[in-house]
């Protein structure tokens, strides 16, 4: 008797899933998928021998591995034909970043896309050499990057970036509406709407003092905070301790001294919960507090945002978690819509 398949997308987002893990740990056990997608061993064990036919992964007893050299069972998948040449420039290669380039990858590979990645700072001098580096190649049909948007230097960037002679997606960024620049498309994360789900988090928790920690400077902490104050009206909370630093950046004597102060002052308001921009802030303030006699949920709840390293926290953090993959994929499609398609197309903005 055949045996039943599975729905394609969802069987495709598996296969998915399984490439992920590949790319960034270099192997996959079989028991392991199964645990983590919910689904038997035989089903990975199929979508494993799918891709290997494929020839894009090797099977080993028990799991499987990136596609060896050594593996001469099927030849290895070239993927499409490459159509378009892209550059890529994050200002992270590190943090929050490499699950947008797994996403970008992803899709670059199924499109014809070749992907050419330059790593950056968040310092808009270092963001333009790299582009322009990528740009004066000439070899380049279109580029993805995440510019600094704020500021002076940040709106002349934008306004560079409009005048190149290629087309500019722009990743986790976009134009501030008072520039008007017409060409520049985007894909990016509701990050206000990720401030709003925050405080409605802990209200329907049955908090009602609150409290706000961003990283300054970020060019996602000022969107967290418009959705943030306005849920936290809405919503009657009383946010009563709001601070905007960068804890990860100080020495250990004045983190130490600005955690403290923080703690203090949320015992000092009754504040109950905070929400923490980003992961590694909210680690640091909540082990601080442990170390100190807090007890985590119980006399302080945190949220954090981003969710790269919320889970390893003890305990774990609660965070909101930006669908970084999908942003890179979006990016290289509305891409590849743009040059397929060309001037004719209405210009693309996505949350």
């Amino acid at each position: 008797m055949e045996q039943p398949t599975d729905p394609p997308a969802f069987g495709l987002s598996r296969r998915e899933h399984i490439l992920d893990e590949l790319r960034r740990s270099g192997s996959v056990r079989v028991a392991d998928l199964a645990r983590e997608l919910g689904v038997s061993e035989l089903t990975i064990r199929r979508d494993i021998g799918q891709l290997a036919d494929r020839g894009l992964v090797t099977r080993v007893h028990g799991g499987a591995t990136l596609r060896s050299r050594l593996d001469t069972t099927v030849p290895a998948s070239s993927g499409a034909a490459i159509r378009f040449r892209v550059g890529m420039v994050v200002p992270s290669l590190s943090y929050y970043w490499p699950h947008i380039m797994i996403g970008a990858r992803a899709a670059a590979t199924e499109l014809g896309v070749q992907l050419i990645l330059r790593g950056a700072t968040y310092a808009v001098d270092d963001q333009r050499r790299q582009i322009a580096s990528l740009v004066e190649s000439g070899s380049l049909h279109g580029l993805i990057v995440a510019p600094e948007t704020l500021g002076a230097d940040g709106r002349a960037l934008l306004h560079w970036l409009e005048a190149l002679p290629i087309p500019v997606v722009l990743a986790e960024r976009r134009v501030p509406s008072a520039l008007a620049l017409t060409s520049l498309e985007w894909v990016t994360t509701d990050h206000v709407f990720g401030g709003s789900l925050a405080a409605d988090h802990l209200a329907s928790l049955g908090h009602r003092r609150v409290g706000i920690l961003t990283s300054a400077g970020s060019p996602t902490s000022w969107q967290l905070r418009r959705g943030w104050d306005r849920a936290v009206e809405g919503l009657g909370l009383e946010c009563l301790v709001d601070v905007d630093a960068t804890l990860d950046a100080l020495d250990g004597v004045a983190r130490e001294a600005l955690i403290a102060d923080v703690l203090e002052r949320c015992r000092e308001t009754r504040t109950t919960a905070l929400l923490i921009h980003n992961d590694p802030q909210a680690v640091l303030l909540q082990q601080h507090a442990r170390d100190h006699g807090w007890s985590i949920p119980e006399d302080l709840a945190i949220v954090a945002y981003d969710d790269e390293v919320a889970e390893s926290a003890e305990p774990a953090i609660t965070a909101l978690r930006p669908p970084k993959q999908q942003v890179g994929r979006l990016a290289v499609e509305t891409m590849v819509a743009r040059l397929s398609e060309g001037a004719r197309r209405p210009v693309q903005r996505v949350y």
